[in-house]
């Protein structure tokens, strides 16, 4: 009650109404000035750089990195460099909304996709990003040239990159 009784001696008082309505309408020019102010994006865009963060060659470069550190732990390898040889690209799963009607007869799906961002700037939900596939691999290491530590790396590099042993190549770094 004591909220009225303040509102009503403001009402009457020209000098608080004009403040108070210079005050909203500032307001609302601030939220009108703020929806035209474009958002920040990063240097690069998001189909140079994927959803992921990473681009493919940067996948690549970072899975040889961890690869050598794996191998130069193994005994008798020593110093290692790895290559890998990469399939295609980043591949993106998008969510998707459907639904589904049954007639008598007929049945009839239908599916969209999940869109997400404001008004100006909707874009595909991403679901799932799948890496693209590492194809082969060179491994060259200074202890390379013996038959046990060759087959030790194959085996080793095969597990880890889940590719056959006739898609990696082991030779003695010079």
């Amino acid at each position: 009650m004591e909220i009225i009784k303040i509102f009503k001696g403001l009402s009457k008082d020209k000098r608080a109404v004009t403040a108070v309505t210079l005050l909203g309408i500032s307001g609302l020019g601030l939220i009108m000035l703020s929806s035209l102010i474009p958002e920040k994006s990063d240097s690069k865009s998001s189909s140079e750089k994927g959803e992921s963060g990473y681009t493919a060659e940067e996948y690549r470069e970072e899975t040889e990195k961890r690869l050598e550190s794996f191998i130069e732990k193994i005994e008798g390898v020593g110093e290692a460099e790895v290559y890998l040889t990469i399939a295609g690209e980043e591949k993106y799963e998008y969510a998707t909304e459907g639904r589904t009607i049954k007639a008598e007869n007929k049945t009839e799906e239908e599916h969209s996709y999940v869109m997400t961002g404001a008004s100006g700037n909707k874009t595909a939900l991403v679901e799932t990003v799948n890496f693209p596939e590492i194809s082969g691999a060179v491994v060259v290491c200074t202890g390379g040239n013996s038959p046990l530590v060759q087959e030790t790396v194959y085996e080793a590099v095969s597990t880890a990159l889940g590719i056959p042993t006739g898609r990696i190549y082991v030779t003695k770094l010079r």
